[in-house]
C-alpha cells in the first residue's frame, strides 16, 4: 500500500461486489478515502467494513437506487451534509442482459436508460461542474467492449454502453483544459456474477484468457483514469477483436440469435 492518494476522497457506485469493490480496493490501496454506493443494504455495508479493515481508510456506504430521477441531488446533500469534497468518480453500476428487445420488459428498457444513460450522464456533469471550477479531478465511467457489437440479444446493454463510451470522450476533451478528464475504460469479458456464467466455465474463461479478473482489470483502469486517459481496453486480444467484431458478417450475427435467442439456450 502507497499512500499517493491520502487525504483525498473517491466516490464509486455499485461498490457492494464484483469489479466496484475492485475499483474501491484499488483506490484504497492508495490511501484514498470512500464513498461506496449501491442500491444495496447490507451487502454494502459488509463491503465498506471490509474496505476500513483491510487498508485503513474511511469507507462511508451510501445506500441509493441511481435510477431515483433524483438520485445526483441525493449524493449532493450527502457530500454536502459531511464537508466531503470529491476527487476522483467511478461510475460502475450497470445492468445486463441478453435477450431480444421484444422479449425484454419496459422495466427492464427503463432501467438501462436509466442506470446507464441518465445517472451516469447526471453524475458525470454535477462532478464535471466541480472539477472544472477547481481545476482538478478524474472521472472513471464504464462502457463496455459490447458498445462496438450490434448483435442480436444485446441491443439494449451495447447501446447504452455505446453512448457512455461516445459521452465520456467528449467530455474528457471539454474538461482537459481546465486540469480535469473522464476516462472510459470499455473491457472485454470480466469474471464477475453480471454474466451469469456458472462457475467451471467462468474458470475455464480465465484461464484461456478470455475474461479477466476483476482486481487485475480495476487497478489497470484506475492507473488510466490517475494519468488523465481518454480511453482504457484491458488486453490486446480484446484491442484486436474491435476491428474483427466490426467485419463480422451478417450470417453469423443472426447464427447467434437462432442458435442462442430462438432456442432459449441464453435467457
Amino acid at each position: 500500500m502507497n499512500h499517493e492518494l491520502a487525504g483525498k476522497w473517491g466516490v464509486v457506485t455499485g461498490a457492494d461486489g464484483g469489479i466496484g469493490i475492485e475499483f474501491c480496493r484499488a483506490l484504497a490501496r492508495r490511501g484514498c478515502s470512500l464513498v461506496m454506493v449501491s442500491v444495496t443494504v447490507d451487502p454494502l455495508r459488509n463491503a465498506a467494513g471490509s474496505i476500513e479493515n483491510e487498508f485503513g481508510v474511511k469507507a462511508i456506504p451510501f445506500t441509493l437506487d441511481l435510477t431515483d430521477p433524483v438520485a445526483e441531488s441525493m449524493i449532493e446533500e450527502f457530500l454536502s451534509a459531511r464537508g466531503l469534497d470529491v476527487d476522483f468518480v467511478i461510475n460502475n453500476a450497470g445492468i445486463f442482459s441478453f435477450r431480444e428487445l421484444v422479449e425484454t420488459s419496459e422495466a427492464k428498457i427503463g432501467c438501462f436508460i436509466d442506470l446507464h444513460v441518465r445517472a451516469t450522464t447526471m453524475l458525470s456533469f454535477f462532478f464535471a461542474r466541480r472539477f472544472k471550477q477547481r481545476g482538478s479531478g478524474r472521472i472513471l465511467n464504464m462502457s463496455s467492449m459490447s458498445c462496438w457489437m450490434p448483435m442480436p440479444g444485446l441491443a439494449m446493454y451495447a447501446s447504452t454502453k455505446a453512448y457512455i463510451r461516445v459521452f465520456t470522450r467528449s467530455l474528457h476533451y471539454e474538461l482537459k483544459d481546465y486540469g480535469a478528464t473522464a476516462t472510459v475504460a470499455a473491457p472485454g469479458g470480466i469474471a464477475t456474477s453480471l454474466f451469469g456464467l456458472p462457475d467451471n466455465l467462468m474458470h475455464l474463461a480465465v484461464a484461456l484468457g478470455a475474461v479477466e479478473k476483476p482486481d487485475r482489470f480495476a487497478e489497470k483502469a484506475v492507473k488510466a483514469m490517475l494519468k488523465g486517459k481518454m480511453q482504457y481496453i484491458n488486453g490486446f486480444i480484446n484491442r484486436l477483436a474491435i476491428f474483427f467484431v466490426g467485419i463480422t458478417p451478417t450470417w453469423i450475427r443472426m447464427q447467434v440469435k437462432r442458435r442462442l435467442l430462438d432456442k432459449g439456450i441464453v435467457k
